[in-house]
């Protein structure tokens, strides 16, 4: 995603090149271009021996271009639809992380009596700082293992969020997963076609476990199990949006009304614009080509282009919030800009 500088001029964001359209469509303009040069030299360069005919005007190309542009702006309001929908998905993954951590660490612990709220208190002090007397008087053994648990779980749900991201962007390579997972639940993941489903189904098994172990409530179970549906709506959004691109019979017919306008263009006003022709048409070609790739570059946002969703930095922000409820010191830095573009 491109990061905008507050400092920057207004001349210098004029002159911007990387991530803006022209980045994408310059080619088809420059042609555009120099075939109107060629059109205007061939009809007034040549003392009228080659004119084109004299009763094409401007209006049939003027009507054209309303309905080109309305039907530009449809197409882009859809693929930036797309784009939005992918980055609320994405907010909703943040509040659901923060969410189950939050829930792990205050619905997972013994439920029996005979404790009597002093190991609750334990791993409060643990976390938190607070009641510092009850970790000193506390000497049950299970509360390492609760303690421990807390960080298995937290750490996965992190690793969840980073293999939602690898899997929307194709990218097979789960070795960053492995500060997070075990190494043979990582090798396992690389056999699955979908391993942020695996994670989940994970997170699920541990979850029943400590449920019977007598750790989880049954109504907290509940809980915990509705956020993990949570997550399956979120991933299941996002996989809708990038498996379910425009209809590829759309694209191709705006791709071809701007190119067959955009050339035939320079025929219709030659005869009112004379030698200024290719100025215009460069102008205005800018404009259709323009609308018309932003439209495409939008369309999938969980890629790697300069204007999709930072889903790095995302996850990056994810992990670091996560592992410090569990007091964990060495978090990962956040994710910075390189050459103004946030991965």
């Amino acid at each position: 995603m491109i990061v905008l500088d507050d400092k920057k001029s207004w001349l210098r964001t004029l002159y911007a090149w990387k991530g803006t359209a022209l980045q994408r469509s310059w080619k088809r303009v420059a042609f555009t271009t120099t075939s109107s040069m060629v059109i205007t030299y061939v009809d007034l360069g040549q003392g009228g021996r080659w004119t084109f005919h004299e009763d094409l005007t401007i209006v049939p190309f003027s009507l054209v271009a309303v309905a080109l542009g309305i039907f530009l702006g449809f197409r882009n309001n859809t693929s930036y639809d797309r784009f939005w929908e992918g980055r609320k998905l994405w907010g909703a993954m943040v509040n659901t992380t923060r969410s189950v951590t939050r829930q792990i660490l205050t619905l997972i612990g013994p439920i029996q009596k005979k404790f009597e709220g002093k190991l609750t208190d334990g791993i409060r002090s643990y976390y938190y700082g607070e009641l510092p007397t009850a970790a000193e008087r506390l000497d049950d053994p299970e509360l390492e293992e609760i303690l421990q648990f807390h960080r298995e779980m937290v750490y996965r749900v992190a690793a969840y969020a980073h293999a939602v991201r690898l899997h929307l962007r194709d990218q097979r390579d789960l070795t960053e997963l492995r500060r997070l997972l075990p190494d043979d639940e990582v090798d396992q993941l690389l056999d699955e076609r979908n391993p942020p489903n695996a994670i989940l189904q994970t997170l699920g098994d541990r979850f029943r476990e400590a449920w019977l172990r007598g750790w989880i409530h049954s109504h907290h179970l509940v809980v915990l199990e509705g956020s993990l549906t949570d997550f399956s709506n979120i991933q299941g959004g996002c996989e809708r949006i990038k498996n379910t691109p425009i209809p590829f019979s759309y694209s191709v017919l705006t791709h071809r009304i701007v190119a067959l306008y955009c050339t035939a263009l320079p025929f219709g006003i030659v005869n009112q614009t004379e030698w200024f022709t290719p100025l215009v048409v460069a102008i205005i070609s800018y404009a259709f080509f323009g609308l018309d790739a932003v439209g495409s570059e939008i369309d999938d946002p969980f890629g790697t282009d300069p204007n999709d969703l930072p889903l790095l930095s995302i996850t990056t922000m994810i992990e670091g919030n996560l592992r410090q409820r569990i007091g964990d010191e060495d978090l990962p830095a956040p994710i910075q800009p390189v050459d103004g573009v946030l991965q």
